[in-house]
């Protein structure tokens, strides 16, 4: 008997019948919408040569690839390890028997999670970065998604920890290992991998953020389409902008999910429940 089964009815013919008429209803719908959307972009010209020419002009769409993209994935990069290493610590920290340790790691998760993205940048870029140029806005942006991500990891971390079985801390405390080393050889390598999807999940939500930072003049995407639709000589194009803009973000977040995902069954691996036949241990 396969898991689905075990796990809900299998449907019969009529309702096989109301599942095919809901998903060609849905899909027509659907189309209906996008049809809508196509002849409405149409009709407010939307379509012009001149309003999509920056990415098809070589000049603009080197500048849209490096000093958008790139620099998008950059933030983006440096943002998650750093949020991986904070996370990492105030994760074991919250763990920690020593209140003076414990506390202060709680109390930094929850405010850093509990204050906005945005608002962290903004912070960060008024209170630091202002005077630096560049580097100023650019380490405002990686900052704030380092101190709000990390404070999500580090929850995650801590519920890793707490989810490895308790038979192999004893284990281990039994054979005269200190509490360090329990951590660093024991807990921690198992954390990392049941917590990889949740940290795939926060990855994405990382480069995402990285958006906000047009806020702060930073680099990236935004700050790119930004020069792009003010640029009076591309007919105020801001829907074509923010269309391939959000495509370009969608494709980013789909290759660093898939490379997450095959690191993910690379060194973890996929777990197989192979649930039993009813009755099969009657058998003879």
């Amino acid at each position: 008997m396969s898991t689905t089964n075990v796990l809900f009815d299998t449907p019969g013919p009529r309702a096989r019948a109301r599942h095919r008429i809901y998903t060609v209803v849905g899909t027509l719908v659907l189309l209906a919408i996008l049809a809508v959307m196509i002849w409405r972009l149409a009709a407010e010209n939307q379509f012009e040569y001149r309003k999509w020419e920056p990415f098809v002009s070589p000049v603009y769409l080197e500048a849209f690839l490096v000093d958008g993209v790139l620099e998008t994935v950059k933030m983006a990069f440096s943002a998650i390890i750093l949020a991986v290493v904070f996370g990492t610590l105030l994760g074991v920290g919250k763990l920690s028997e020593h209140a003076v340790v414990r506390w202060p790691c709680w109390a930094v998760v929850e405010f850093w999670r509990a204050v906005p993205v945005l608002l962290a940048m903004v912070l960060i870029f008024y209170a630091w970065g202002i005077d630096r140029g560049y580097t100023g806005a650019y380490w405002s942006v990686v900052f704030a998604l380092m101190l709000y991500n990390g404070a999500v990891l580090a929850e995650v971390f801590r519920a890793g920890i707490n989810a490895v079985p308790k038979g192999q801390v004893e284990a281990a405390y039994a054979l005269g290992m200190r509490k360090t080393q329990v951590m660093v050889t024991i807990q921690l390598p198992q954390a990392v991998k049941i917590m990889l999807p949740a940290l795939i999940s926060q990855c994405v939500v990382a480069l995402k953020d990285t958006s906000l930072g047009y806020a702060v003049a930073a680099p990236g995407l935004t700050a790119v389409a930004k020069l792009i639709y003010s640029d009076p000589d591309f007919g105020q194009n801001h829907i074509p902008v923010v269309l391939v803009t959000a495509a370009t973000y969608v494709v980013l977040n789909l290759i660093l999910t898939w490379v997450a995902t095959w690191v993910q069954r690379r060194f973890v691996g996929e777990k197989r429940i192979d649930v039993p036949a009813v009755g099969a241990g009657d058998q003879d």
